[in-house]
C-alpha cells in the first residue's frame, strides 16, 4: 500500500516539475478549457471617470455613483476656486490634455517634480487635484477656463456612449486597471505586449526604426506553437507593436502585420489566430480610437463592429475579447495610481516646463483606465474589484495582468518582476458559456462637436 501511494505522489511531483510553475495556479482551469482565442482591442488616452463616469452598474467608483469629484482651477491660489464633475461630455476635443509623464505628475501630485523616495515609502501620495491647473496651463490664453474644465472633469452619460453601456452591462468590467506607465501611448502599448517600456517614457523615434529587442507576446506566442495577427488601420495613429520589435522581421513574420479589414474577414471565416490584435486609427475627427480629438461616437461604432463580427462569428464561443485603454490622457480620475515593483533597472529623464529634469524610475501605476472582458464565459453585469496575485497580495489590475493572464493560457512565465507582480483575470472565466449575449449592439450615434 505504501508502495502505491508513494509511486502516485512521485508521479504528481514528476508532471509538476514538467509544468511551468503558474501553469499549475488554482482558478485557471476554465480559462485554458475554454479559451483558445484571444481578441485585444486598445484604445486611446480616455481615464475610467472621463469615459465610465455616467455608469450606473453597482461596483463601479466613478463620479454619477460616488461624486462629484472637484479640482481647484489654480494649484498656488486655491482662493481662484474649484470645479467639479458633471455629466454630458464633447464628442471630440481639440485641447489635447497633458499626458506625459511630468503631466501626470502635476495631475496627480501638483508638482512636476515630486520626491521620488518620498512617493516610494508613501509619505507623499497622489491627491489627483492637478487636472484642470494643467489643462489651463497648456490652453488658458486662448481658451476659457469654463471651457477648459469642463473637458477634463465633464463625463459621458450612459446615453452618450450607448455602445459602452451595453458592454458594461452584459459583461465584466474592472474597477481598479490602471496605465503600465504614467505617461504617454507608446510606451504604455509596449509595456502591454512585453511588460516594460524598456525605459521610454515618450513616443521616441525608436517606434519607427524597430528599436526593441526584448521578448514580446508575440515572439512567446510563436515560440510556443501559437499563432498570431497584428491587425492595424492603414490610416495610422496606433502601433502596429509587432513592428516595433526587430525579432517579428528576423522571424519572417512581418506577414502577420495585416489591414484591420481583414479581421472581419477572419472573423466571419472562423479563421481567428491564437490571438488578434487590433489597432485603431489615431488621430483627428475620422479616426477611430476615442483620442480626444477623434470623436467618442467614431470609437463606439469600431467597438461596435468588433463586437458584432466575433458575434457572428463560428469561433464566438471559444474567443475572449479584451477591451482596453493605453492611458488616461489627461482626464480626471479621483483614484490615486498605486505603487507597482520595477519591471527593470532602467529610468526616464524628462525636462519639465518649469526647465528642471525628473527621472521616473517606472515604481508606479498611471490613472484608471476602462477595461472590459466581453465573452460568453464570464459572468453578466459583474464589476471586478482589485485582484490577488500569485503572492496573495490583493493589488490593482494593470496593462501586465494581460500578459500574466496570456501567460497561463498559452504556457510561458512572465518577462520581469512587475509581470509576476500583477494579478491574472483567469478566475473570471466561468464553467459554463451564457447563451444570453447579445448578437448587437446599440447604434453609435455622434452627439455633438
Amino acid at each position: 500500500m505504501w508502495s502505491v501511494t508513494l509511486h502516485g505522489l512521485l508521479a504528481l511531483a514528476t508532471a509538476a516539475q514538467a509544468l511551468p510553475a503558474h501553469s499549475i495556479s488554482s482558478g485557471m482551469e476554465n480559462l485554458k478549457a475554454h479559451i483558445k482565442r484571444v481578441v485585444i482591442l486598445e484604445m486611446e488616452n480616455r481615464s475610467l471617470d472621463n469615459l465610465l463616469g455616467g455608469q450606473k452598474q453597482k461596483g463601479l467608483d466613478n463620479p454619477i455613483r460616488n461624486g462629484p469629484f472637484c479640482n481647484p482651477y489654480n494649484l498656488t491660489n486655491r482662493a481662484d476656486g474649484s470645479v467639479c464633475s458633471r455629466a454630458n461630455d464633447f464628442d471630440s476635443i481639440t485641447n489635447d490634455p497633458d499626458h506625459a509623464v511630468y503631466g501626470n505628475n502635476i495631475q496627480f501630485y501638483g508638482d512636476f517634480t515630486p520626491d521620488n523616495e518620498a512617493i516610494a515609502s508613501g509619505r507623499l501620495v497622489p491627491t489627483q487635484q492637478g487636472f484642470v491647473h494643467e489643462q489651463l496651463r497648456l490652453y488658458g490664453s486662448k481658451v476659457n477656463r469654463s471651457t477648459l474644465a469642463q473637458q477634463v472633469m465633464n463625463y459621458y452619460t450612459e446615453e452618450q456612449v450607448p455602445v459602452l453601456t451595453a458592454l458594461v452591462k452584459n459583461f465584466v468590467t474592472f474597477n481598479h486597471w490602471h496605465s503600465a506607465v504614467p505617461g504617454p501611448t507608446n510606451p504604455n502599448r509596449l509595456a502591454l505586449v512585453s511588460g516594460s517600456s524598456y525605459g521610454h517614457g515618450t513616443n521616441d523615434a525608436s517606434f519607427k526604426v524597430r528599436g526593441f529587442n526584448q521578448t514580446s507576446i508575440f515572439q512567446s506566442l510563436t515560440e510556443r506553437g501559437h499563432t498570431w495577427r497584428n491587425y492595424h488601420d492603414p490610416a495610422g495613429g496606433t502601433g502596429p507593436e509587432a513592428s516595433w520589435f526587430e525579432w517579428t522581421y528576423a522571424a519572417g513574420l512581418s506577414s502577420n502585420i495585416v489591414d484591420l479589414s481583414q479581421f472581419y474577414v477572419d472573423a466571419a471565416a472562423g479563421n481567428l489566430s491564437s490571438l488578434s490584435f487590433l489597432n485603431p486609427s489615431c488621430c483627428g475627427v475620422g479616426t477611430t480610437s476615442m483620442h480626444p480629438s477623434g470623436l467618442i461616437s467614431a470609437g463606439e461604432a469600431l467597438i461596435k463592429n468588433v463586437y458584432e463580427a466575433l458575434r457572428a462569428s463560428p469561433q464566438w464561443e471559444e474567443t475572449l475579447l479584451i477591451l482596453t485603454f493605453d492611458e488616461t490622457g489627461g482626464f480626471h480620475d479621483h483614484v490615486p495610481p498605486p505603487l507597482a515593483p520595477r519591471p527593470d533597472n532602467l529610468t526616464y529623464t524628462a525636462s519639465t516646463p518649469a526647465g528642471e529634469a525628473y527621472t521616473f524610475p517606472f515604481n508606479r501605476l498611471g490613472g484608471r483606465i476602462p477595461t472590459l472582458l466581453i465573452s460568453p464565459w464570464v459572468s453578466k453585469g459583474h464589476v471586478e474589484q482589485q485582484g490577488k496575485n500569485a503572492a496573495g497580495d490583493v493589488v490593482s489590475y494593470s496593462a501586465t495582468s494581460i500578459l500574466r493572464t496570456l501567460g497561463y493560457l498559452f504556457d510561458f512565465e512572465p518577462y520581469n518582476p512587475r509581470v509576476e507582480w500583477s494579478p491574472s483575470f483567469g478566475h473570471l472565466i466561468n464553467s459554463k458559456a451564457r447563451k444570453n449575449t447579445p448578437t448587437t449592439l446599440p447604434a453609435a450615434d455622434p452627439f455633438r462637436s
